[in-house]
């Protein structure tokens, strides 16, 4: 699922590049970057897994506020950081799990025949019936 949230970046006192990284909307995800660049691509490392976790829980998402709504202190700045879980999913949530599945004999014994890859073939009508694309 694709989402974007607000961030907020904030100097970190007394330093000219570390920026703490906030996200109002969601309890507990804060990360850092040692600089600007950095620190953003913490942001969507840290806002990834938050909902990847939320979802892999089945906890609710808040909705996301608006940059314009989100209170700043001194110098703060907002950022919109967009991720794709589905994306993250795929790459790391990839190990391969066991299934046990019944066919008829015959079956069995052409697909055999005509060297068919039973993991290969699922995964594939998996996909197709939940239609993902590559």
């Amino acid at each position: 699922m694709k989402y974007a949230y607000t961030a907020v970046l904030s100097l970190e006192p007394g330093t000219k590049e570390t920026y703490n990284v906030s996200f109002p909307d969601l309890p507990g995800c804060h990360t850092f970057g040692e600089s600007l660049s950095d620190a953003v691509d913490m942001a969507q490392d840290a806002l990834c897994l938050w909902l990847y976790h939320h979802e892999k829980e089945q906890k609710a998402v808040p909705a996301a506020t608006m940059p314009s709504r989100v209170e700043l202190h001194g110098d703060d700045f907002t950022s919109v950081v967009s991720v794709d879980t589905e994306y993250y999913r795929r790459f790391h949530d990839n190990k391969l799990i066991k299934k046990t599945l019944n066919i008829p004999v015959w079956l069995n014994e052409q697909a055999e025949c005509a060297n068919v890859n039973f993991s290969q073939l699922l995964q594939k009508a998996i996909k197709a019936e939940l239609h993902i694309s590559e």
